[in-house]
């Protein structure tokens, strides 16, 4: 009897001991799990999570197999110590995959306790604070006021989708990629878009303006005719069309490009008549004069910034602010009721009153901030009377 208890205590020791390494590798395999489903959403891989386990009881086994020789100047492990340690790897590892199994169920289970109908909505909420960001796009896409509207096909390819940008971004660069994406992505011109926690909740596109049309100024056209180009005359420089004899000049224009013997001029529209397609004039450049409101226009069509015109409402939060106080570029201000023109550049102290209207330069989302304030109803003043 006596025997068959040291047996016993002998056996039951390591026994113990491998037990409590295999608890303590599930217990690692079941953390690792519940975490990589709580950050990623997704079922850990199994190989990954038993390594985990594993690699807690191959530390403590090392760790007192050297301790063991230092002691006691084994030289040799015994086969008792062998066979404990090829015990204690094989239920650890048993352990571990039970622990993946219980920490990846007990991830699910909490994350589906988080107030989300579905696992597929709570997937996109966690992308959003884990490894990418989704921002949805919403069903509607506006038109931008004073830019030409997107075609209704890319409109439709834009609806409701969902693109993913990388973690870490602040609020000003997911803005700064998505706007870009979208430009580079879809074509788009001009995009004025409102964000709010990874969801587009307004969305307005535009077209960039392309060709001659656009920059002609009011009774203008632009026609193609034959002729020689004047010497180092260049798109913008103003000319004279002359016969092709040099004997008589037809009227005075622009010059805007160039190909070969064809010249593409801009002309009043009262002077086409002047013009026949199959002659051929001779160009002369006259004297360079500053032309500012052609160098605005080419500025303002390159630059992402646009010309709104916003009038102050009576009662709207803007009337009695200072044009300084504005976060835009005010460019001139038209007096209500006045027929004495339009105040260009006004200072920043210059208040605005209400029935007046301010022409705006700014971005899109910018102009429209600026019309929403205007619109907006003042806060009541509830100081002291």
């Amino acid at each position: 009897m006596n025997v068959l208890q040291l047996v016993f205590a002998d056996v039951a020791g390591p026994l113990g001991r491998i037990a409590g390494l295999a608890v303590v590798a599930g217990l690692a395999a079941a953390v690792s799990a519940l975490g990589y489903r709580w950050y990623v959403t997704q079922r850990a891989p199994t190989g990954a999570i038993v390594l985990v386990g594993l690699g807690v009881v191959a530390a403590y086994l090392n760790t007192q197999t050297a301790l063991g020789q230092v002691i006691d100047g084994a030289a040799t492990v015994s086969l008792a110590a062998a066979a404990f340690n090829i015990g204690a790897v094989i239920a650890s590892a048993g352990a571990s995959v039970v622990g993946h199994r219980a920490g990846d169920r007990m991830g699910v289970t909490l994350l589906s306790r988080s107030g989300m109908e579905t696992l597929d909505d709570l997937t996109r909420v966690v992308r959003a604070g884990g490894r990418v960001i989704t921002v949805e796009l919403p069903d509607e896409i506006d038109d931008i006021v004073g830019y030409e509207p997107v075609d209704p096909e890319t409109k439709e390819a834009l609806a409701g989708q969902s693109l993913l940008f990388p973690r870490g971004l602040t609020v000003a660069q997911l803005r700064e990629r998505l706007v870009a994406r979208l430009k580079a992505d879809y074509g788009i011109g001009h995009v004025d878009i409102e964000l709010d926690d990874g969801t587009a909740t307004h969305l307005a596109v535009g077209r960039r303006i392309a060709g001659l049309g656009p920059t002609l100024p009011p009774e203008s056209v632009a026609m193609a005719i034959r002729a020689d180009p004047s010497y180092a005359a260049g798109p913008g420089d103003l000319v004279q069309i002359w016969s092709g004899d040099g004997t008589r000049r037809r009227c005075n224009a622009e010059l805007r490009a160039t190909s070969g013997e064809v010249v593409t001029v801009a002309v009043d529209a009262a002077d086409v008549a002047k013009l026949d397609p199959d002659e051929r004039y001779r160009l002369v450049t006259l004297a360079t004069d500053a032309r500012p409101d052609r160098e605005f226009v080419s500025l303002l069509r390159a630059a992402d910034e646009t010309m709104g015109v916003v009038e102050i409402d009576p009662e709207g939060a803007l009337a009695g602010t200072p044009v300084g106080a504005l976060d835009v570029t005010v460019v001139a201000v038209v007096p209500a009721g006045s027929d004495g023109g339009i105040e260009t550049l006004p200072s920043r102290d210059r208040v605005l009153d209400s029935g007046e209207s301010i022409y705006v330069i700014a971005a899109p989302d910018e102009l429209r901030a600026v019309e929403i304030a205007a619109a907006a109803r003042a806060a009541p003043n509830t100081g002291p009377s």
